[in-house]
């Protein structure tokens, strides 16, 4: 049978016009059905089932419990027809009160055919003995080659003549609210099984510093910790970590997967050096609000202001406390959890160049990073400063007094801490409502120190003379610095 052509005439212009209708037609109904076939949920997860299965691993952990305290027992009269009665009750008592094992459940998934094995590490901490259940019933011991409590990730390796199936990490930083995904593990002690559905939300925080969860309507329950969140391509994207049930019981369709690009990250230093060895600029930092902004005179309210710079790698590079770091190593900083996990994911020792804001300018500097977790072990002193004269007043809402040896002693303070103490707070004034209270003492006004009430008087002057509408003040409560823009109206 001879297939018959479509000649298209110059000299038939309606022709022609009519023809490039019907192909453009044709095209917008072929865009429209491409578009729905990718959108729609795929027919059947088994072949990605099939795939990855083998992979995932059940984690069962045993922990000796020491014996509690036995409450006190009534004893029997020497002679009495119930003395064996008792004996043998305290004897029964005395064998279940010594030390037993505890067993909890959990998942993970093969990442390297030489058995690592990654779960959380809420599911193996404390644990004395790892047993590692293959998904085609077999059964190897685990022993743990590190943790990190930040993310809650857990690194396992396993001995095995046999190469192991094992699945890779995809990247998270692509995947899109909407896109499919499903989860494998052990939920409620129940053995392999498999839940799917969609990202819900990303880049979640809970309450770590290097959260980055994906959010799932995939039924995540208990047992399921330490399992894999996976892509439609076999990839793992998420670990699934933690769910929101207000009632303690189980799934409610909201499920938090920590993201592969913190995991992957993780695992392989883990892998490398038996724990985490991430970033450390060394400062403390607070979100720029608007107000904040607007008293140093900063175009938009971004970046991440330095409240203190303890002795460390941003103090030897002239990092100042008010400074507002805008970039760091070429990378904007939008706040303080972003540049919190910049400096985490870059190397220890890297020279990085971090764009300050500072005098109504900006001004770049080289920080050489040290090591997180050796700056969090060592102790921090605050730098001491001048001492000041005891005086009483009312500014901005606030009753403000002077430093004496009766406050310090109070306060906990030492004879190297300056500034003026808040006594007590107008309820209705602003500075009630940004969160000012008895006890705070204010160290700095208009980014300068102060020693004395003259001191924060002076400033409030120079400020109202530049013409400033508000004045940034450097609050420390319980030894933690914040700042506070209050106005001058």
């Amino acid at each position: 049978m001879q297939s018959k052509a479509i000649t298209i005439s110059n000299s038939n212009p309606q022709g022609m016009r009519a023809v490039f209708a019907l192909l453009i037609g044709m095209a917008f109904i072929l865009a429209q059905s491409m578009a729905a076939h990718a959108r729609a949920a795929p027919e059947s997860f088994a072949d990605l089932v099939d795939q990855v299965s083998p992979a995932v691993v059940n984690i069962t952990t045993t922990t000796m419990v020491a014996a509690s305290a036995a409450p006190s027992t009534p004893q029997a009269p020497d002679g009495s027809p119930f003395e064996d009665l008792f004996r043998d009750f305290l004897e029964r008592q005395q064998q279940q009160g010594g030390p037993r094992q505890a067993s909890a459940l959990g998942s993970g998934f093969i990442i390297s055919a030489d058995g690592y094995i990654v779960t959380n590490n809420h599911v193996i901490a404390d644990a004395d003995e790892v047993q590692i259940e293959l998904f085609n019933g077999g059964e190897l011991s685990a022993k743990v080659v590190g943790v990190d409590t930040k993310t809650d990730i857990a690194l396992l390796k396993v001995e095995t003549d046999e190469p192991l199936p094992f699945v890779r990490f995809g990247d998270s930083d692509i995947a899109r609210v909407g896109d499919w995904v499903m989860a494998m593990g052990n939920p409620l002690g129940q053995g392999f099984s498999v839940s799917a559905g969609i990202i819900s939300a990303r880049n979640r925080a809970l309450r770590g510093t290097y959260d980055d969860f994906i959010q799932t309507d995939a039924a995540i329950n208990r047992g399921n910790s330490g399992g894999p969140l996976f892509i439609m391509d076999g990839d793992v994207i998420g670990v699934n970590t933690a769910i929101l049930s207000p009632n303690g019981g189980g799934s409610i369709g909201i499920g938090f997967s920590m993201s592969s690009a913190v995991v992957s990250r993780v695992v392989a230093q883990l892998r490398e050096f038996g724990e985490t060895r991430r970033g450390w600029l060394g400062v403390r930092i607070q979100d720029v609000t608007q107000d904040v902004a607007d008293a140093l005179s900063l175009d938009d309210a971004v970046g991440a202001m330095v409240t203190d710079v303890p002795s460390g790698p941003a103090f030897d590079a002239g990092i100042l406390q008010g400074d507002v770091i805008l970039t760091f190593d070429g990378k904007h900083v939008p706040d303080t959890r972003e540049l919190v996990r910049m400096v985490g994911e870059t190397e220890v020792g890297k020279a990085v160049r971090v764009v300050v804001f500072r005098d109504g300018k900006t001004q770049t500097l080289k920080v050489i990073l040290t090591r997180r977790e050796d700056a969090e072990a060592a102790t921090i002193v605050p730098a001491a400063t001048s001492p000041e004269v005891t005086q009483e007043k009312e500014l901005l809402g606030l009753k403000l007094k002077g430093l004496d040896a009766d406050l310090r002693g109070q306060l906990g303070l030492t004879d190297g801490d300056t500034g003026v103490i808040v006594m007590g707070v107008d309820e209705s004034s602003q500075a009630f409502d940004k969160g000012l209270r008895a006890g705070d003492l204010i160290v700095e006004a208009g980014q300068q120190k102060i020693a004395s009430l003259s001191d924060l008087t002076k400033r409030l002057e120079q400020a109202r003379e530049a013409g400033r509408k508000s004045i940034l003040l450097l609050v420390r409560r319980g030894g933690e610095p914040r700042f506070v823009a209050l106005s001058l109206g």
